[in-house]
């Protein structure tokens, strides 16, 4: 029986990440038009947009190979799973001792190397521009993001996220230099990895500035819809790792009653509003770089986790 609760827990955790991910995406819409003085869209247009492209004939160029056809269902999945491992509204859960870092990483650099091929197959211009602007920006944010992983393993122990969670929950922490760059380098990562403003502008077509709407121009139907929800699923999914990381409060423990599951999910749809908020504010207050400037940007992170590591390594204290 508590075999079965387990499965059941686990299943609901991927259920859930599945169902908030096109919320968190219409939210941060939402707000963003608040804070602009428009009206904008009702905060369900991104599940209505996705039933639309799902009952959408696929529409496949004559040059499309069967990677073409596959990538989708592979860039879903990956970023699905990696979504799903993290510790969200409980720690500890069947399937968490796979939640480790590096792990995550992989996946998620999977799911970025079909996309790039995928833009690269057709051979349209604009496919070949974003993914080659898609792997400049992996080849200093995936260092970066080691970085980061590096220095809460020198912290914690290990690159496990529910180890990491635990600590950062019991353990007198306080108030770190080496954290507080970890931080700033995690969050220069997901925003160039979720192909946000000041990197990217998601909300625009433009042919000299777009990355990764640019890869996914030729995708339409089902094929799109994966995409879509897979990049709603990566920006969840960074939001839910700086939360499980850094803000860890209010998760509950593997074997609990059902109460405490629920405030555990209170909790976690909580700290996703919270999140969306910040990012719509920080979206509006600041202007699109040049896409020439983002390897000052993204290497700035990797100086900020280089420096975050190197202070552990100086003094546990710092």
């Amino acid at each position: 029986m508590a075999l079965i609760m387990d499965y059941l827990v686990q299943g609901g955790q991927m259920l859930l990440m599945l169902l908030l991910a096109p919320l968190l995406t219409g939210w941060v819409r939402v707000l963003k038009a608040q804070l602009l003085r428009r009206r904008g869209p009702s905060l369900l247009q991104p599940y209505r947009d996705l039933l639309k492209l799902l009952r959408k004939e696929v529409v496949l160029a004559d040059s499309a190979s069967w990677l073409f056809r596959v990538a989708p269902y592979i860039i879903f999945a990956a970023i699905w799973v990696a979504a799903s491992l993290i510790p969200t509204f409980a720690g500890g859960l069947l399937f968490n001792w796979t939640a480790d870092l590096i792990a995550i990483v992989a996946l998620l650099g999977a799911a970025r190397f079909f996309l790039a091929l995928a833009g690269l197959d057709v051979g349209t211009s604009f496919g070949g521009i974003g993914s080659s602007r898609e792997m400049m920006i992996a080849s200093l944010a995936e260092p970066a993001m080691l970085m980061v992983v590096f220095t809460l393993s020198l912290l914690a122990g290990s690159t496990g996220l529910t180890t990491v969670a635990h600590f950062m929950q019991v353990a007198d922490v306080g108030l770190r230099v080496s954290l507080a760059l970890a931080l700033l380098a995690l969050l220069m990562v997901a925003i160039a990895e979720n192909a946000r403003i000041p990197v990217d502008n998601p909300a625009t077509h433009l042919e000299l500035t777009m990355v990764h709407e640019a890869m996914v121009l030729e995708y339409s139907g089902r094929h799109l819809a994966l995409i879509e929800l897979a990049a709603s699923l990566k920006l969840l999914l960074y939001i839910s790792l700086i939360s499980c990381i850094f803000a860890p409060w209010g998760m509950a423990s593997v074997g609990e009653e059902g109460m405490v599951y629920l405030v555990g999910i209170a909790a976690y749809i909580g700290k996703l509003a919270v999140g969306g908020f910040l990012l719509a504010l920080f979206e509006t207050s600041i202007a699109k770089m040049r896409v020439f400037r983002v390897d000052q940007f993204l290497g700035a992170a990797l100086m900020l986790g280089l420096l975050g590591a190197l202070l552990l390594f100086v003094s546990r204290s710092l």
